[in-house]
């Protein structure tokens, strides 16, 4: 099987491809520096010629209400090229809960994403993860201010990019799903207790204030970043930082 990886030099394409092709199939990674824009669509009909399957892992790059407009044009650009080109398959990696956080742009544009693939003219399959443990520093970083970091105690389920991978490259090598895949890691934190594990194994002396208002996770009510359905993923936090 042929798939399209387009974003797939980034932190989970570049290992989607690696599995995919492990896996004995042909994934070809396509990005910005191959010389691809799915915002101008140059190239794209050359990246999807012949493809089975494309798998986009593209991103914003912003997460303000500018990335509404990214993920419009980009989605219209490769459904576009899709078609033409005989595509049977099309993947998307999004967020556990995006359709309850309408208050985050970031999120609704996810969700509108979504909403043009299954829209669409190709047989889809949409794959939602709960955060990225790979983001906790950067989430960390939002609200850090002198010795304190400030947290909500937002429930969080993060997962290991590797296991992100795995799980979009088994969905991209089968058949379509015609609908959404929940993937999560295997335990349930408070954002505010993954922060003090996190400066705690680092070292890190900084104290971890907990603070409901505090950053962009502060918005978001009950147990949205978590999915007790979800195909629970094997890296445990603790595992992952060591």
């Amino acid at each position: 099987m042929k798939l399209a990886v387009i974003g797939g030099t980034g932190l989970i394409g570049s290992q989607v491809v690696t599995d995919l092709n492990a896996a004995g199939h042909e994934a070809v990674p396509h990005s910005q520096s191959t010389g691809i824009d799915v915002i101008s669509g140059q190239g794209l009909d050359e990246a999807v010629a012949g493809a089975d399957v494309i798998v986009n892992l593209t991103n914003s790059p912003t997460f303000d209400e500018a990335s509404l407009a990214f993920f419009q044009t980009s989605m219209d650009n490769l459904l576009a090229a899709g078609r033409e080109g005989g595509v049977r398959h099309f993947v998307i990696l999004s967020i556990v809960g995006a359709d309850q956080v309408p208050e985050l742009d970031y999120y609704r544009a996810k969700v509108l994403q979504e909403d043009i693939l299954t829209a669409g003219p190709i047989p889809y399959s949409i794959v939602r993860a709960t955060q990225f443990m790979e983001f906790i520093d950067a989430i960390l970083s939002w609200t850090a201010d002198g010795d304190t970091v400030r947290l909500p105690a937002t429930p969080i389920q993060p997962i290991a990019s590797k296991d992100v991978a795995a799980a979009v490259a088994a969905v991209a090598a089968g058949t379509p799903l015609g609908g959404i895949r929940n993937i999560a890691g295997p335990e349930v934190f408070s954002l505010d207790e993954l922060g003090r594990l996190t400066l705690s194994h680092k070292s890190d002396s900084r104290t971890v204030v907990t603070d409901p208002a505090a950053g962009m996770f502060a918005v978001v009510k009950g147990d949205v970043l978590t999915d007790k359905d979800a195909h629970l993923a094997p890296t445990r936090y603790a595992d992952w930082l060591a």
